[in-house]
């Protein structure tokens, strides 16, 4: 009798695992996660560079740079045009510490790319020199200054922060109250927005996160409701996955930024939301009608080497505001 049962048990897993992987839960799609090692200093063709060779470079004691995942690819164009090729290619022959399949995260040498929260809370250990993130959330900066720490923010470019719908979701244009009054959950219909009669499933990021901190300050003093296990994620291209799978989740939204949406990951399966009817792009970006532009910075934490300012100083120069443009951001000058 207890063998049948356990037989029966089987088979009722087998044909659960079975409906699950051929209907409502398909897997991610691996085209939506964003490969890193496509943007290897020195090795990737994806990387902006200048025109000619820079006049400066570093040598000697080098920065140890980290940072958020969005931002890997402007900070990987700056190694490339400063740091000695021949110093990054020691880190790039080990491919124990140089994983070129590692997906959301390089952790090797003097360059890493570890998210936001990791990027931060190695700037505040002393284990990175610079960090490439946007602005810190109040626990980040409470940490550092618990620490003795004052956080250096300097201003280096600007993105869009974005909010992003299922490409056959009806509505094209939010305010910015509505996105307030979704994330507070006052709004919980499409159809209170002149969209189909449909549940707003609203996605958030993990806590630290810099999209997640970029939300806390859209919301002001309006609480932002706890999201349901299943709608806080960990990694901003599983949130573009979650958005884009109209099979699974035709009534999502989630939010991003404008570069990591548009230009590294590519989904054709979702849109962008205007916002106060204003389109966000690198022209309103730069005209200040966006309503929702970020500044990103470089940012350490006190008694900095002299290589670590002299390279933030050069990031400010004609060359190193250039490949900030060329990257697909906006130059803070």
């Amino acid at each position: 009798m207890k063998i049948r049962f356990l037989l029966v048990l089987a088979v009722f897993f087998c044909c659960e695992n079975i409906l699950f992987s051929s209907g409502n839960k398909q897997p991610d799609p691996v085209a939506d996660l964003v490969l890193l090692g496509d943007y290897i200093p020195f090795h990737s063709s994806k990387l902006a560079s200048l025109e000619k060779k820079t006049a400066f470079s570093l040598t000697g004691d080098l920065p140890v740079l980290d940072g958020a995942t969005a931002l890997f690819p402007v900070y990987a164009s700056f190694v490339q045009a400063v740091y000695p090729k021949a110093e990054f290619n020691k880190i790039y022959k080990d491919r124990d510490k140089f994983d070129l399949d590692q997906r959301n995260k390089i952790e090797a040498g003097f360059i890493r790319c570890t998210t936001t929260p990791s990027a931060y809370r190695s700037l505040i250990n002393r284990e990175a020199d610079i960090i490439f993130c946007m602005e810190p959330s109040k626990e980040q900066v409470n940490e550092a200054a618990g620490k003795g720490i004052k956080l250096n923010m300097t201003p280096i470019g600007k993105d869009a922060f974005v909010f992003i719908v299922n490409i056959d979701n009806p509505i094209n244009n939010i305010t910015s109250d509505q996105i307030r009054k979704i994330y507070s959950g006052q709004i919980t219909n499409w159809k209170e927005l002149g969209g189909k009669d449909e549940e707003i499933i609203a996605y958030q990021r993990n806590k630290d996160s810099g999209s997640q901190t970029l939300l806390e300050s859209i919301m002001g003093d309006t609480p932002i409701m706890d999201p349901p296990l299943a709608h806080a994620i960990g990694t901003m291209s599983r949130i573009l996955t979650k958005v884009a799978a109209y099979n699974n989740y035709p009534n999502a939204i989630g939010y991003s930024f404008l570069f990591y949406t548009t230009e590294m990951v590519k989904n054709k399966k979702i849109k962008l939301l205007s916002i106060d009817g204003v389109m966000p792009s690198r022209e309103t970006i730069k005209s200040g009608k966006y309503i929702f532009s970020n500044t990103f910075y470089a940012i350490t934490a006190g008694n900095e080497k002299e290589n670590a300012k002299k390279f933030i100083n050069w990031i400010l120069s004609a060359e190193g505001q250039y490949l900030v443009e060329k990257t697909g951001y906006v130059p803070i000058k």
